[in-house]
């Protein structure tokens, strides 16, 4: 999987596996309340609840789960945290 190295803040798309079913993905946390997550083949067919659901599948519980205690954890950065860092010096 390739990580994008390219954003300006510095703050790229992390890959992350989720706790359910292994499924690997991209991943970008820009606040708490904004999530980029970039699906390839492979995760695709790995995700239990993304199974059946077909063009109405509106994003997968257990990977929003997996994301936010990677944030918690400090596994994936927040951007908006790593903003803040830099405006006061660290």
């Amino acid at each position: 999987m390739r990580v994008d190295n390219r954003l300006a803040d510095g703050v790229p798309m992390r890959p992350l596996a989720c706790d359910r079913c292994a499924a690997q993905v991209l991943v970008r946390k820009s606040s708490w309340q904004q999530t980029s997550v970039q699906w390839n083949s492979g995760a695709t067919a790995l995700c239990a609840e993304r199974e059946g659901a077909g063009p109405a599948f509106e994003g997968c519980g257990s990977l929003r789960d997996t994301i936010r205690e990677a944030a918690l954890r400090g596994t994936i950065e927040l951007v908006d945290d790593a903003r803040h860092g830099q405006a006061l010096g660290g």
